[in-house]
């Protein structure tokens, strides 16, 4: 496949920049437990529905559990932001901070998690001045599908849809792109997704087995201003 030149990137942060996934899920069954009685809930259920703002996935889960008493939603997002402070685990994917650093063009996360969270992990690990745009849960209304914070970032980033690729590891965040007009790459990592729960999102050949493989491809099509 020929790679189009582009002038930035937007990664994912959860999955994708760092391995953090685990513990959100763990909070996540913590207080879906605790808040709701609900001890039903896979790994799975929460990667798919990864990249909603946290209210709408507690609505999800919710509905899919057939839970009826929907006013919980924001003590199970509350509990659960509460609990991933205390586990929280969410160290860069090997060879990621290598690949963020040598990468030469405008580059942003997008993310579903909030500020804080965001910009800790970020802060910890990267360093929050190597991107020129982050957005986050509380940055905005509606959340992945939704192309509202790609959108945004592209606004920052001062670029076109066109300009820009977007990698994500969920199908949520891939369609977010789909509707925001962004090429789109996947990284499974430890997702306990596979490559055909993106059928008909993204092309098979997008779609890679970790972080570190879009380091090569990345720096290829990625052009500094002229």
């Amino acid at each position: 496949m020929k790679k189009k030149k582009k002038k930035g990137i937007i990664f994912d942060l959860d999955g994708v920049l760092v391995n953090s996934m685990p513990t959100h899920v763990q909070a996540w069954k913590t207080a879906f437990a605790k808040v709701a009685g609900i001890i039903s809930i896979t790994d799975r259920d929460v990667y798919l529905l990864e990249g909603m703002r946290g209210t709408e996935l507690v609505i999800k889960i919710f509905e899919q559990k057939n839970f009826p008493d929907h006013s919980l939603a924001k003590t199970v997002h509350d509990e659960k932001s509460k609990v991933f402070k205390t586990v929280r685990s969410s160290k860069a994917f090997e060879g990621v901070k290598e690949m963020i650093n040598n990468i030469r063009c405008r580059k942003a996360v997008v993310s579903g998690s909030t500020k804080h969270d965001v910009e800790t992990i970020l802060e910890e690990e990267f360093g929050k001045d190597k991107f020129d745009a982050i957005i986050t849960a509380d940055d905005i209304k509606k959340g992945k599908p939704d192309p509202s914070a790609f959108l945004e970032a592209l606004n920052k980033m001062e670029l076109e849809p066109g300009q820009v690729v977007v990698v994500e590891n969920a199908p949520l965040g891939a369609k977010a792109a789909n509707n925001a007009g962004i090429d789109c790459y996947v990284v499974l990592n430890n997702t306990p997704l596979t490559r055909s729960d993106f059928d008909g999102i993204v092309p098979e050949d997008r779609i890679l087995d970790k972080t570190s493989s879009l380091r090569k491809p990345l720096g290829e099509m990625c052009v500094e201003d002229d």
